[in-house]
């Protein structure tokens, strides 16, 4: 008896399932995963799957296809399903059915193959991709050594080398460069069902599986060097160097020891404080991207985006709206301006073209995208306009005007601000509900985080086109209410402010720089500001002086630089001093001696802070902030301020942002390091709810 559609016939027992089909036709079985969006190998699937290997057996099938319905083949694992025992069967014991089955598996593969889906390819007899099809072992992106057997599989398929680098980088390879290197059996260029049905035509024995095949030779050293490279490249986090350990163990032990014992890491990794955090990090970025602000709401078509500003700003911006392949028309104060504007958006293209990142088409065709020019007439015909004009209110009010008497009623108009108040932007424009903040990174082009900024009146249909704007842009994005600096650079501006406060009362910049990079942070504070200029948060400083609380400290160090010229690496030096050519920070004396003259005037006696006492304070100075911004509604939740550090201001990602990093450390400490923090400098930090101590109650 046979049964069709979506049964799995298992030895005389149908299975229904909505998310693995077998089918049987003649000799051959077709398996096919239907999971979306990704396929993802869940306890369903899983147990799906090997009921449709068993079935094929028990039908006497000669062959099978493996395949996927939907966009991609299996793109890894169900990650809600990582904080939850495991349930059985288990992948492994998916792989082992396929390599043991005397039924010849062939995987038809396409899309992002991933993890899970990677292994699953890899315990197949053969292997047939799309040749658009990129492949991966990211794991280690969320903490963990794959489960399955992937960094004993890879080593004995594509060599040590590649495996080694794929596994600690969880980096993609494309389809081709896998076939080359021996992990793929055909490259398709067409219909790849059809095609691996013909493969399979002349194949008439499995293969020797992949775990039964030896690893080739590798270098002596290998190891030793690529530990070290990891290590100065991962900052902190453990799981690079971990699957590097586990690709080591291919070359040592058989597939049937090495794999049990990757197995056993995967699982103890799961609960690792590293990988919490990074799956924390996961679903936040997910979460992030549609805030409950825009729930039920559509967005609007988007084909031409407006640019007003070709600087350094503007012409990233302009450069991802080109990437994603939207028309731009890039708005300059007159011709000169435009043409330079222009050059600067070629530069930006002509690099991804020299990279690799696009090919001669799409440069071309990207050139062709982008019209400039110094008539706001141009603005006419564009869906969203964004203003990147330097801060200066006047210059950006006027630019919005021009906008406004040129463009749709129903287009947005967007400022790029980053610590103007946008209502102040557009406080004379009609429809004010089709105004939004776009609060890029710069370069816009190549940083990740996207600020949506709302306005009182911005309608949820224009905050939903920005969102999708975002997504197309492939940006991060964040929604944020309206404060000074809004979520990120609000919470920087805490960050230095506590960092000030030491460096007055004892600390340099070396060591304060030192202490958050040895925490994972990319840079300290003050490299960071030597890179991106001292002169703009001076600025910034300087408008917010009117307003400032006078019980509030105030450290006027940086201001002292800035009137000494030094702005930073632009101009060869700033807290630090730069060689020519060289962007690597020397301690200046000439520094210090400044440092040591402000203590001294204000009547403050240096003291040393060790490492542990400048991250610890300056993190719960971050966390206290982070909670303000929640509590003043301008951030919906904890994780959009984890997913603004981490992809704004380099907080390190396995930390899982500042929020799950004190979640983690406990509301006390947090407490205690506030109370520290308050004491070295009173009069100077609000409380966030949380952290207050808590009232006895009489």
């Amino acid at each position: 008896m046979e049964k069709s559609g979506r049964s799995i016939r298992t030895r005389g027992i149908f299975s229904l399932t909505k998310l693995v089909d077998y089918q049987r036709e003649g000799d051959l079985a077709i398996v096919t995963i239907d999971n979306p969006p990704v396929n993802a190998t869940s306890t369903a699937v899983r147990t799906g799957l090997l009921h449709a290997i068993r079935s094929a057996e028990a039908d006497q099938c000669n062959k099978g296809l493996i395949r996927c319905a939907g966009r991609t083949f299996v793109a890894g694992g169900d990650v809600s399903e990582f904080g939850k025992p495991p349930q059985e069967p288990h992948l492994p014991d998916i792989c082992i059915a396929l390599q043991h089955s005397p039924t010849i598996w062939v995987a038809v593969l396409f899309g992002t193959v991933l993890g899970g889906g990677f292994e699953l390819a890899m315990a197949c007899d053969y292997r047939i991709a799309d040749k658009g099809a990129r492949f991966g072992l990211p794991e280690v992106n969320l903490g963990l050594v794959p489960g399955a057997g992937g960094t004993q599989f890879l080593p004995r398929l594509v060599g040590v080398e590649l495996a080694a680098d794929l596994a600690s980088s969880g980096r993609l390879i494309a389809a081709q460069s896998l076939f080359e290197a021996g992990g793929l059996d055909r490259v398709i260029d067409g219909d790849v069902d059809a095609q691996a049905r013909i493969f399979l035509e002349g194949v008439n024995s499995k293969s020797i599986p992949v775990s039964q095949r030896s690893v080739a030779s590798f270098e002596d050293g290998f190891f030793d060097a690529k530990r070290e490279a990891i290590k100065k490249s991962a900052k902190g986090a453990a799981a690079p160097n971990l699957n590097l350990d586990a690709v080591e163990w291919a070359t040592k032990l058989s597939f049937d020891e090495g794999q049990p014992r990757e197995r056993a890491l995967h699982l103890k990794l799961r609960y690792s404080d590293q990988s919490i955090a990074l799956r924390h990090v996961f679903f936040s970025e997910r979460a992030a991207a549609h805030p409950t602000a825009i729930t039920g709401t559509s967005s609007s078509p988007l084909d031409t985006i407006a640019v007003v500003g070709g600087g350094l700003m503007g012409a990233g911006i302009a450069s991802a709206c080109l990437n994603a392949g939207f028309k731009v028309r890039l708005i300059e104060r007159d011709i000169g301006a435009a043409d330079a504007g222009r050059a600067r958006v070629e530069t930006i293209l002509q690099g991804a073209l020299k990279r690799g990142k696009i090919n001669a088409t799409v440069f071309d065709k990207q050139r062709a995208a982008l019209m400039v020019g110094d008539d706001y007439a141009a603005s006419y015909e564009a869906d969203v306009a964004i203003e990147a004009v330097f801060e200066d209110l006047a210059v950006k009010q006027s630019v919005f005007r021009s906008l406004a008497q040129h463009m749709r009623n129903d287009a947005i108009i967007a400022t790029n601000t980053s610590y103007l108040d946008p209502r102040e932007i557009a406080d004379s424009i009609a429809n004010p509900d089709r105004v939004v903040g776009l609060h890029f990174f710069s370069p816009a082009h190549i940083m990740k985080l996207l600020e949506i900024v709302r306005l009182p009146q911005t309608s949820k249909a224009v905050l939903a086109t920005s969102f999708e704007l975002a997504k197309r842009l492939r940006k991060t994005s964040v929604l944020s209410g309206i404060c000074d600096g809004f979520i990120g650079n609000r919470m920087l501006a805490a960050y230095r402010r506590q960092a000030d406060y030491m460096l007055a009362d004892g600390a340099l910049p070396k060591e304060i720089d030192g202490a958050m990079r040895a925490f994972g942070m990319p840079m300290g504070p003050y490299e960071l500001q030597d890179l991106t200029g001292l002169q703009i948060a001076w600025a910034n400083r300087k408008r917010q002086a009117a307003t400032r609380d006078p019980k509030e400290r105030y450290v006027a160090i940086a201001d002292q630089l800035c009137e000494l010229e030094r702005l930073g690496q632009r101009t060869g030096k700033g807290w630090y001093r730069y060689e020519d050519g060289n962007r690597s920070p020397v301690p200046d004396e000439t520094v210090q001696v400044l440092i040591n003259a402000y203590s001294a005037e204000h009547g403050i006696t240096r003291r040393t802070f060790e490492d542990t006492e400048i991250q610890s304070r300056l993190i719960a100075v971050l966390a206290n902030e982070g909670a303000r911004i929640v509590e003043e509604g301008i951030a919906e939740r904890d994780l959009d301020v984890d997913v603004v550090k981490i992809h704004g201001y380099g907080f390190p990602r396995w930390r899982g942002g500042p929020m799950h990093h004190a979640e983690a450390l406990g509301v006390k400490k947090v407490r205690d390091q506030m109370r520290l923090v308050r004491e070295q400098s009173p009069g100077s930090w609000a409380l966030a709810e949380r952290y207050q101590v808590p009232q006895k109650v009489r």
